[in-house]
């Protein structure tokens, strides 16, 4: 896979992902598994945050110690889905701010629809991790990210439950330079856009509306 698109194979978050794509998985567990897997695809997508030194005193010394470096991170759920992921990373990122976008897929021609958008002030600072379960035709991503851009953040990421190979060339077609964090890269999209063998449909799994 291209060093844009990372897939996380740790055994315990195929394993929790392979809880999940039962379909007899209830709704609460489903809840808390996506936010058990949040809190390591946080600590993957993180991992090249910039540090820089600061003098502190432990109980023994005063040292010269590694802390994050300017302005901390934003995260950005693609409502509603992307809270079921939101919520576990900041488990690990509590002081992350936090915007959301609202988008919807047309049935008819799978297009993503925007109905909300609300981010923090300073996003300009910040770098932002976009957070969405399903990267499937990558059409609602790729219009997030399209309309993150106008605010022109530091730097824009892309963690993800299950992506598509379909959805993972769409979207870097567009955004090439936007790299994707996913716990699994299924093997393809079926005639209606859902990941085969995927897990079904995110959001109502997670809220429990199937």
């Amino acid at each position: 896979m291209s060093k844009s698109c990372s897939v996380i194979d740790h055994p315990l978050v195929q394993h929790k992902l392979t809880l999940m794509r039962d379909k007899r998985c209830p709704a609460i567990r489903f809840r808390q598994l996506i936010r058990e897997i949040a809190v390591i695809l946080a600590y993957e997508v993180t991992r090249d945050l910039p540090l820089e030194a600061a003098e502190i005193e432990t109980p023994l010394e005063t040292i010269s110690a590694p802390i994050l470096s300017g302005k901390k991170l934003c995260l950005v759920s693609i409502l509603r889905a992307g809270n079921g992921l939101l919520d576990g990373m900041l488990d690990l990122l509590p002081s992350a701010r936090v915007g959301h976008i609202g988008l919807y897929r047309d049935p008819e021609t799978l297009e993503a629809i925007e109905y909300y958008y609300k981010v923090p002030d300073d996003i300009s600072e910040r770098q932002v991790i976009i957070v969405d379960p399903m990267l499937a035709t990558a059409n609602s991503l790729t219009a997030a990210v399209t309309r993150l851009k106008d605010d022109s953040p530091r730097q824009l990421k892309v963690a993800c439950l299950l992506a598509a190979p379909e959805g993972v060339k769409a979207f870097h077609d567009s955004h090439p330079e936007v790299s994707i964090t996913t716990a699994a890269l299924d093997r393809q999209l079926n005639e209606h856009g859902y990941i085969l063998p995927g897990l079904g449909d995110a959001g109502d799994r997670i809220f429990g509306t199937r």
